[in-house]
């Protein structure tokens, strides 16, 4: 009973034949694709929430297609289909103009497939906090005569960031777990580096129990950043229980 524990220890130590390295090298991994889908996500969904509010029918059609498209369909089969589908028909069209075929890895298609459907839950997270700015602020910033990127950076911006957060910070929470998906195309993340540790040493519970800490550990950082953050962008404004009470 007494080795059990230094068992333990051998098997999620960080050199090998410990597969603790392998491990962290995997929450390394989930957190690069994360930040990075989750950035492109803010690109599209900024975009996106704006061409949604602009009034041009067609664009609106076209987001509203986006963005119902993209939450209907599973982001395993987007991945799938974009990887293997989507490289094979580019190859074939390089190969119809004479140049040379590419080979992308899983990291870039992770990375760009759910920032892509990001892009569309992220595009509802801001149109609905831009919608709950009251329209006196905007019409006031045009009546200062503002244009629209000053108009977006000292009035939109600082007020819909408050609204906006807790569901970005939802977001986030979830894009940290679809990075498992990224699996399928053979990119070890958190959750495929802890199945091989499994497989190999047949300790399921042990590395499971381990990633599952990691997990829990990415989101406890990342609850405090996000507190941090709306602390900051809510600076100066009275609190929900003081609202209430005044």
């Amino acid at each position: 009973m007494a080795d059990a524990p230094q068992g333990v220890l051998d098997l999620l130590s960080p050199y090998p034949p410990g597969w603790g390295g392998t491990l962290l090298m995997g929450a390394a991994s989930t957190i690069a694709i994360s930040v990075g889908a989750f950035l492109i996500g803010l690109l599209l969904g900024t975009g996106g929430a704006f061409g949604k509010l602009s009034g041009n029918r067609p664009l609106g059609l076209l987001l509203s297609l986006y963005t119902t498209a993209i939450r209907a369909i599973p982001e395993l089969i987007l991945i799938v289909g974009l990887y293997y589908a989507g490289m094979d028909g580019l190859n074939r069209l390089l190969t119809a103009v004479n140049l040379p075929a590419i080979e992308v890895n899983g990291f870039v298609v992770a990375v760009a497939v759910l920032g892509f459907v990001q892009g569309a839950y992220v595009t509802e997270v801001l149109r609905g906090a831009i919608l709950a700015i009251p329209v006196g602020q905007i019409d006031a910033a045009k009546a200062f005569g503002m244009g629209p990127m000053l108009r977006f950076r000292r009035v939109i911006l600082p007020a819909l960031l408050p609204n906006a957060l807790p569901g970005l910070a939802n977001l986030w929470m979830s894009i940290t777990k679809d990075s498992a998906l990224v699996a399928v195309v053979g990119y070890q993340e958190l959750a495929l580096a802890t199945r091989l540790a499994g497989a190999s040493t047949k300790h399921y519970f042990i590395f499971f129990l381990a990633s599952a800490l990691l997990y829990l550990a990415i989101t406890l950082v990342s609850n405090i950043v996000f507190n941090l953050i709306e602390r900051h962008v809510r600076r100066g404004q009275p609190k929900p229980h003081e609202e209430h009470t005044a």
